[in-house]
């Protein structure tokens, strides 16, 4: 089926139509950008280097959910970044759709990883004699191909509603990027089903993982209670890093996804911190309070030193 649509192309009005502000925020996002990925990557390459934390599925898990915010952060903020220098912010239809497919598949794959390492932490913490047999690589390797296949197939749903819907005109997107609901807007078509479709279709990937993080920690919070005063501090203190990534990362979802289809005033700030400020706070979060990483990249970096000398 072919699509319809008579627009070539979206105009996005983007975050402000201020000059001033405009290069404020070139400045800003591209410091931003710059330094999430840096700062995603350092951790990718320090679990590489160092044999100790590659070999904990833990880390394991931390290293993929790095991969994946970069991917994701690169998908988003680059465009936002050149747009807020030109007067005239526009995407291609092809491209809209193609940052649309990018977005969500990022996005499915990072809710499933961190569901999968809420599922590390609860066996570690609460079947410890039996981690090892059953954290195996295999089972690794599973979870992150499921994260993989489950965010392609929340995606490609996306996609397919989205992509043979008429857009004839107006093409202006009130925001700095493809979104589904702006988008919803556009369509020169009744898109009251198509739109509960699509929060059906986000709104639950969502709810699902986030009701299976609070259950798993809910268990490992009382399971806890029969541990030592130390135990109960070294298992908070490895689940902290994870529950302040997973509050970061699902209350703006589930608020811009599992509501009815309409879209409010503020979903741009909240899509902002969603999508772009976060993959700089993950690694700032896990780097901070995790002592095992922190050591870790310290050596890699003196290394890295000693090489360059």
């Amino acid at each position: 089926m072919k699509n319809q649509s008579f627009i070539t192309e979206f105009v996005f009005m983007g975050l402000s139509h201020n000059p001033t502000m405009q290069k404020i925020v070139f400045i800003v996002f591209l410091m931003v950008y710059i330094a999430s990925v840096v700062g995603n990557m350092l951790i990718v390459v320090t679990i590489l280097c160092s044999p100790a934390l590659l070999g904990s599925p833990m880390y394991f898990f931390l290293e993929v959910l790095s991969f994946v915010d970069v991917c994701y952060s690169s998908a988003i903020t680059p465009k936002m970044v050149v747009d807020s220098i030109h007067e005239r912010k526009t995407i291609t239809f092809e491209g809209c759709m193609i940052q649309l497919f990018a977005e969500h598949l990022f996005d499915g794959a990072e809710m499933i990883i961190l569901t999968a390492m809420a599922f590390d932490r609860y066996v570690a913490i609460c079947k410890p004699l039996h981690y090892s047999s059953i954290m195996n690589w295999r089972l690794c390797g599973i979870l992150v191909g499921v994260s993989w296949i489950g965010g392609f197939l929340h995606s490609i749903i996306q996609i397919l509603f989205t992509f043979h819907l008429p857009f004839c005109g107006p093409n202006v997107i009130d925001h700095f990027m493809c979104n589904l609901y702006p988008l919803l807007k556009l369509a020169c078509t009744d898109t009251h089903i198509l739109g509960l479709l699509v929060t059906a279709n986000s709104g639950l990937i969502c709810i699902i993982n986030f009701s299976l993080l609070l259950v798993s920690y809910a268990v490992i919070l009382f399971t806890l209670r029969t541990h030592s005063a130390e135990g109960r501090r070294k298992a908070l203190s490895t689940c902290g890093s994870h529950i302040t990534v997973v509050v970061l990362f699902f209350v703006p979802c589930i608020f811009i996804y599992a509501r009815p289809p309409s879209a409010f005033s503020f979903d741009k700030e909240v899509e902002m911190f969603y999508t772009v400020l976060t993959p700089l706070l993950n690694p700032l979060v896990y780097t901070l309070r995790n002592k095992e990483v922190k050591n870790a990249m310290k050596k890699w970096l003196k290394r890295l030193l000693v090489i360059s000398d």
